[in-house]
């Protein structure tokens, strides 16, 4: 096999090749058909979430077909789809868990972090953190749908039922997520930096009814904001933008630090949350919903060795939707 390996942090990856791995109890080995580059991916590699330790292997929005069963319990077939999130493991013992909360476990695993990831031609996963998906199911289209369209859902959750939503960073998420909320009959407010006109038509084209830089007001007070890009800077202005009793939810694992601002922009009820990782009855409920039928991923397709050059597309947003690795030429050989 083949993999993008992080040797050491802040450096470019490096295309590696290994023996093939055999899946032990409880776990299977996929075939990665598509790999989604996501910003987690970036905090990874530029070092900026805590403990990482190199040699590891990015990317968890994986999709692949099962090529080998470590244990015949796995409830997964040889030869069926299945897509890797970001959770990659959970202890199922402490409170979180038992709370039904895994995504808080106090010993979780996360793929693509502290499990190998899916810039690979092959990756070892936990079955039971595996999403089962159809073969009609296009892999470039749906990898994305595995972190950025999973951790929107959830973010769209914590934002409650309002109709006027405001989406701060307009990338994989934000456009996946746009469309789900427009097919819901919300209204979708994009607001992007200050000047990115590209971004801005890119989110109209998506659906928004209405798209601006980040520090201007919207044309009605939101029901609730939702922010995607990993500035702290934002917080106040999205707090300024909601409605009072509105919310604001962070959708980020990482985000630079939150500026100091007025206690009246938190007044009169409002709220400000974080989204942490997923859950595995995000996915359920995610692939399960009528919404996800309607969800058109504008994706930009890289070859496995290209995974530096996705990397800092992503980085400096030279992107408009979500990149995806292709590994498929590299696993052939």
């Amino acid at each position: 096999m083949h993999a993008m390996v992080l040797e050491r942090v802040g450096q470019p990856l490096a295309l590696r090749e290994f023996a093939t791995p055999v899946p032990g109890p409880g776990e299977v080995l996929l075939r990665v058909e598509a790999c989604g580059v996501c910003r987690t991916d970036l905090h990874v590699v530029d070092g900026e979430l805590p403990g990482v330790r190199p040699p590891v292997t990015p990317g968890h929005e994986v999709v692949g077909i099962v090529e080998a069963l470590g244990s015949a319990d796995t409830g997964l077939q040889v030869g069926q789809r299945a897509g890797v999130c970001w959770l990659g493991s959970t202890c199922g013992k402490c409170r979180y868990c038992l709370m039904d909360m895994e995504n808080l476990c106090d010993a979780p695993e996360f793929t693509g972090y502290t499990r190998p990831g899916g810039f690979a031609t092959h990756i070892l996963a936990r079955a039971a953190f595996c999403v089962p998906l159809a073969l009609r199911d296009d892999p470039v289209a749906t990898a994305p749908l595995m972190c950025a369209g999973l951790i929107g859902w959830r973010a769209l959750k914590k934002a409650g039922e309002g109709r006027a939503l405001g989406f701060y960073g307009f990338g994989a998420a934000a456009h996946l997520l746009t469309q789900v909320a427009v097919g819901q009959g919300r209204k979708v407010y994009a607001f992007t930096r200050a000047g990115d006109d590209e971004h801005q038509a890119f989110a109209l084209a998506q659906g928004a009814c209405w798209a601006g830089d980040a520090d201007a007001l919207p044309p009605e007070p939101l029901d609730a904001a939702i922010l995607f890009a990993p500035a702290g800077d934002l917080v106040p202005l999205a707090l300024r933008a909601v409605r009072k009793g509105g919310r604001v939810v962070c959708g980020g694992i990482h985000m630079s630090d939150i500026p100091s601002f007025p206690y009246r922009l938190l007044w009169e009820e409002r709220e400000l949350l974080s989204v942490a990782n997923l859950t595995r009855s995000d996915a359920r409920s995610y692939f399960a919903a009528p919404e996800r039928s309607r969800i058109h991923a504008n994706s930009t397709t890289y070859p496995l060795e290209k995974a530096n050059e996705a990397l800092s597309d992503l980085r400096d947003g030279r992107l408009c939707g979500a990149a995806v690795l292709s590994p498929d030429a590299l696993a052939r050989s």
